[in-house]
């Protein structure tokens, strides 16, 4: 059978986001509340403003390690304790802290919703950071550092914060931290920066499940509520390009069969009110498995496995990456290529057929992205932590379907800037400097990967 046509998409699937409510305690504390009553499950989400950005200089990677020894122990129980105490609940409690928040989840039977938020409110209010699991969590992390830097991948990655971003800009260096700045974090200092931003006037809680608003405030009150403290202020995050002109950096891999290459430069923050026609470009250029980038790489020059670019959203701009990997003889071409889809996409409007099979498939996969309550409370997170319109979930396919061809070549001209790109590639320099060099793309350096 030969097809010659492709099918046309059928109707999108009728979707509405869950109803919600907020609500403020006296204590400042923010309560957000969705009913969804499919099924006797709850999920109880804490949003923390101490994400990342607050890490003081040199302390790089604090605020992760306080959101993990979260769980490690309280004034009433140890670590273990805290453990089978979620067990015997029959779910577990996750830590962990981005660029913007720390957040503290866990999904539980209905029945077991009471006991649960009185013992998530004792690690949310009192934890104790014992010494010995402190350095047991820096341990760990210190551990996964070494094996990022080993691995092509994730030295690529860390490389291309390093090289995108200024030296002072707090997105320079690993969200985690780097290896000199978790050794010096002490216990004390995990201790100061829980009580300098885990405050009630800092934190939302979100329920989302069989419950209804009501009693859901009222529990969230009960245990909550009488929890006091004021949040100290941080400054933004500061944010610079480390140069204005285009770069090429190598960091050497010797002997690699492959390389990675990072192109980008500093995108946009999350609250930017041209969000959806940037969303719709992305997908276009590098977004889907049907890009532009992927379709010229991958199946025209089979080059590499796959090849993607992203704007990395933040309250504050993160970047906008192309990530690939592909074999270290068409590191150039590669490149070249990119380079060729980028102008692309900036000179000429993109055809209607093309566009609607990215919006196409952004409308249609939206509903599958909330079909349980931790992926619901997740996305009201990201309605808190960023600041969005209470109706972004309502109108957000309503949204990426107005986005026009003129919409999408306005965004590639407003916000990919070839002449700004900073280029990473981590892979044998005996293989790629020259034909990456006569590339003449701007200052190339290489450097060991071991100063990563």
């Amino acid at each position: 059978m030969t097809i010659s046509t492709r099918p046309a998409p059928g109707p999108s699937r009728t979707f509405q986001f869950p109803r919600f409510e907020r609500t403020a305690l006296p204590n400042g504390l923010q309560v957000v509340v969705a009913p969804v009553r499919k099924l006797p499950v709850v999920t109880v989400l804490a949003v923390i403003d101490a994400g990342a950005t607050s890490d003081p200089p040199g302390r790089e990677g604090l605020a992760q390690l306080t959101a993990e020894g979260l769980r490690e122990g309280t004034l009433k129980h140890d670590g273990i304790q805290i453990l089978e105490g979620f067990e015997k609940l029959g779910s577990s409690l996750e830590a962990g802290a981005d660029w913007d928040s720390t957040i503290v989840s866990m999904t539980l039977l209905r029945d077991k919703l009471t006991p649960g938020l009185e013992l998530m409110t004792e690690v949310l209010t009192s934890p104790s950071f014992p010494e010995r699991e402190v350095e047991r969590l820096k341990a760990e992390r210190l551990a996964e550092r070494a094996q990022i830097l080993a691995e092509p991948r994730g030295l690529a990655d860390e490389s291309f914060s390093r090289f995108l971003y200024a030296k002072r800009s707090r997105y320079s260096e690993p969200m985690a931290g780097t290896t000199a700045s978790v050794s010096v974090i002490t216990r004390d200092e995990i201790a100061a920066f829980f009580a300098s931003r885990y405050t009630p006037d800092a934190v939302t809680v979100i329920v989302v499940g069989d419950i209804h608003t009501e009693e859901a405030v009222t529990l969230v009150s009960t245990t909550l509520g009488g929890w006091a403290g004021k949040r100290a202020s941080v400054d933004a995050a500061s944010v610079m390009q480390a140069r204005s002109t285009r770069a090429v950096e190598i960091i050497a891999k010797e002997g690699a069969a492959q390389a990675e290459l990072r192109l980008g430069h500093i995108g946009i923050p999350r609250s930017h009110p041209d969000y959806f026609n940037v969303v719709v470009m992305n997908a276009l250029l590098g977004g889907l498995f049907s890009s532009r980038i992927n379709l010229n790489l991958r199946e025209q020059h089979g080059y590499t496995y796959g090849a993607s670019s992203f704007f990395d959203w933040r309250r504050e701009p993160g970047p906008f990456v192309i990530a690939t990997a592909v074999q270290s003889e068409v590191s150039a071409a590669a490149i070249s290529e990119t380079l060729k889809e980028i102008d692309g996409m900036r000179t000429e409007e993109i055809p209607e057929e093309e566009l609607s099979l990215a919006t196409n498939y952004l409308e249609g996969v939206f509903p599958i992205r909330y079909e349980t309550t931790s992926s619901i409370a997740s996305a009201l997170a990201n309605l808190v932590v960023f600041g969005l319109p209470e109706n972004f979930y309502d109108t957000y396919r309503e949204n990426i379907h107005a986005v026009r061809p003129s919409d999408v070549l306005r965004a590639a001209q407003g916000y990919v800037f070839p002449e700004m790109l900073q280029i990473v590639v981590v892979g044998d320099p005996a293989v790629v400097k020259e034909p990456v060099g006569k590339l003449a793309l701007g200052d190339l350096s290489v450097r060991s990967a071991t100063e990563a």
